[in-house]
């Protein structure tokens, strides 16, 4: 009955091993994909500068 249950508990580790896993490459995923929208976004002004130019 143990040797049952100890199988039992390390099929249910993995088994949320593995969607901690997926949950993390989505978190990564979602990441990666909002650092590229900004700095695709913030690159397209002038260079040399921050946002807005300030008048001399």
């Amino acid at each position: 009955m143990a040797p049952l249950l100890l199988v039992l508990l390390l099929v249910l580790l993995f088994a949320g091993a593995t969607f901690a896993m997926k949950l993390l490459w989505l978190v990564v995923l979602a990441l990666v994909a909002v650092a590229l929208i900004g700095f695709l976004r913030h690159s397209s002004g002038p260079r040399g500068t921050r946002g807005r130019r300030h008048p001399r």
